[in-house]
């Protein structure tokens, strides 16, 4: 009986924690609060489809945030 341990989660996450309260994202990933909690249990293909989104939603938060300015 084979005991490999399970696959890794793929996931945006650069441990850069903080949600924007006008975006409601993460200054890290640009995830929402309820995408965070609920990553694990989603689909792989709903992980995939979620992080193709997720560059796009930059523009939502000031670029002062981001420290950018």
């Amino acid at each position: 009986m084979s005991s490999a341990p399970p696959a890794p989660i793929k996931t945006p996450c650069i441990k850069v924690c903080a949600i924007d309260g006008e975006s409601g994202l993460c200054l890290g990933c640009y995830r929402t609060l309820p995408e965070v909690a609920g990553w694990a249990k989603l689909t792989p293909e709903r992980r995939e489809a979620l992080m193709a989104e997720l560059p796009a939603r930059r523009g939502r938060i000031s670029p002062e945030k981001l420290g950018f300015v």
